[in-house]
């Protein structure tokens, strides 16, 4: 038996299936293979989909499920940092819950620019509804308990191998598809068979990880709960998130330096440490999944009809929730990309975008991941000593200890930098202007239109985004009346190359956001700006289009 498939994908994780629905989008086909059963929950492992992530998900009508899914209504999403889970809380970080995370500006990350807010929710819960959606897509075959042996490639195709794991003795599957991705994880295969390495920092933190059951922790608690509880004491310092909000719970227990192996510390007492509770306090050790923190790209993102996306691309510290959302970027971009090829408007050379705009973010993400990890680290090794005494040196300290933590903090979990102030400033597939991109931090940003940039929010009417309005490949926004000769210039262009593009006429909107300086701005359907300007004549118009195909380089008057 054979199939052929214009994608195939590797691993059926959440970068993986954000992949298959963002082709799926376009009307393409693809193949996804995934070695574990249909329904299998995964670890629980990532907490949040941040704000960009969400957007995504809103295009790809997954967000309304996401939000109504994890963590009860009325539950908050807030961080707390305590003495101990059942301890005096020091330092809180409002992050409004389901039931107001809509209404609820108040917060650090309540006057983000953005249609959708961030979301904390585990990936056991995340895992089922994006399958639910894959399920649902005609396109979409997928192929669970199934391996990809190896796989070979032509200037035309991949041919893969794949074997069905419950029929071992049987045939492999031969499989012809034009394009590969790798979204297999930490361990890819994809990623040694292309003779990519993963670069970078072997060890940045041991963390001892277990997930446990324990319906009597919630009646214990002092302050009230929190998505994120912290503990900073003297003796321990460790965290624990809510998986459902009842008596679920993941404990994280970062070890010390001089901790080098996870059997250093007794895990039971860590546990209790970390609560803050006695021998009598019962609870049930449900998974363990002991971890090393490390900062690693890999060396490179394609070798040609082959990608590799998501923990197969890179590793991190998951400070600022960022290690998934990073692939679910890296998911959106790959499938724009491929997109362009397989409806055949893009030269192949524009594949090349892939690499350049999304390798020099991976490395930036990484290291701000890296920093944060060394700077709570250096805050557990400074914990104040009289940080629990009843005394009024003890509320001092806790004070100045907890804003301390606040401030170092609130950039990760409300880290507007990383959602918004990312840019591509080496694509060759845009357009550029000569203006600097701002830059920006894990917790700020400055918007801009510079070609790169995300384009700046803004709503349309009740309850429709700009977002929501952008064409599947190029939008031309026209923000001024008056440039019809522009507009018929492009729009001749883009048919010639059989580029999709679509108008948007925003000139009668009122309070568009200053960043808005330009009559006229190309947004491609991730909303990145990829050219701003005052006009188009024919010849100007068609070496644009040119550019944003990939087919020649274009130099702005």
């Amino acid at each position: 038996m054979s199939l052929d498939t214009p994608v195939l994908v590797v691993g059926a994780g959440p970068v993986g299936m954000s992949l298959a629905l963002c082709l799926a989008r376009r009307g393409i086909a693809c193949t996804l293979v995934e070695m574990r059963p249909a329904g299998a929950l995964p670890d629980v492992k990532c907490n949040h989909i941040s704000a960009r992530s969400m957007e995504l998900f809103r295009a790809l009508g997954v967000a309304q499920d996401l939000r109504a899914a994890g963590l009860p209504d009325d539950y908050p999403h807030d961080v707390s940092y305590r003495t101990s889970t059942v301890g005096q809380e020091i330092a809180r970080i409002h992050i409004p819950g389901r039931s107001t995370r809509l209404t609820d500006h108040s917060g650090p990350d309540g006057d983000w620019p953005t249609p959708e807010p961030p979301h904390r929710i585990n990936q056991r819960y995340i895992e089922p509804i994006l399958a639910g959606h894959v399920q649902k897509q005609a396109l979409i075959t997928m192929l669970y308990r199934h391996q990809v042996l190896d796989f070979a490639q032509t200037d035309s195709q991949v041919g893969v191998r794949i074997q069905n794991l419950d029929t071992p003795d049987a045939p492999p599957l031969q499989l012809q598809a034009a394009y590969l991705v790798g979204c297999d994880g930490g361990r890819s295969a994809v990623r040694k068979a292309i003779g990519a390495q993963l670069v970078g920092d072997e060890v940045v933190q041991r963390v001892q990880s277990t997930c446990i059951r324990a319906p009597g922790l919630m009646a214990r608690l002092q302050a009230p709960a929190a998505w994120a509880m912290f503990t900073v004491n003297p003796r321990r310092s460790g965290n624990i998130y809510a998986i459902d909000g009842q008596e679920v719970w993941l404990i994280h227990n970062y070890l010390r330096d001089h901790e080098a192996d996870f059997d250093a510390v007794d895990r039971d007492w860590a546990i209790r440490t970390i609560l803050g509770v006695g021998e009598d306090f019962e609870y049930e050790q449900m998974s363990r999944e002991d971890w090393i923190g490390r900062r690693l790209v890999s060396d490179k993102l394609r070798e040609g009809r082959v990608f590799l996306a998501g923990d197969a691309a890179h590793l991190w510290v998951p400070y600022a929730g960022y290690g998934m959302n990073a692939g679910l970027a890296d998911a959106a971009n790959l499938a724009w990309h491929l997109s362009a090829q397989i409806e055949g408007w893009a030269a192949p050379e524009a594949l090349s975008a892939y690499a350049k705009e999304r390798h020099p973010i991976t490395e930036q993400v990484s290291r701000f991941a890296m920093n944060h990890a060394h700077a709570m680290s250096q805050r557990r090794r400074e914990i104040p000593l009289n940080l629990e005494d009843d005394s009024p040196e003890g509320q001092a300290a806790r004070e100045a200890f907890g804003q301390n933590l606040y401030d170092l903090n609130v950039q990760q979990y409300c880290c507007a930098g990383l959602n918004f102030g990312y840019y591509y400033d080496q694509s060759p597939v845009m357009v550029y202007d000569g203006d600097q991109a701002p830059e920006y931090s894990m917790g700020s940003f400055t918007a801009s239109t510079v070609p790169g940039c995300r384009a700046p929010h803004f709503w349309l009417g009740e309850g429709q985004s700009l977002y929501d309005a952008l064409g599947p490949a190029y939008t031309l926004l026209c923000l001024k009346p008056g440039h019809d000769d522009a507009l018929e210039a492009l729009q001749s262009a883009a048919e010639h190359q059989g580029m999709p593009l679509r108008v948007l006429d925003v000139s009668g909107l009122n309070d568009l956001p200053a960043e808005y300086q330009h009559p006229l701005l190309m947004v491609r359907a991730d909303a990145h700006t990829v050219w701003r300007g005052h006009g188009l004549d024919d010849a100007s118009a068609q070496a644009l289009v040119a550019t944003l195909c990939g087919r020649v380089g274009l130099t702005p008057a």
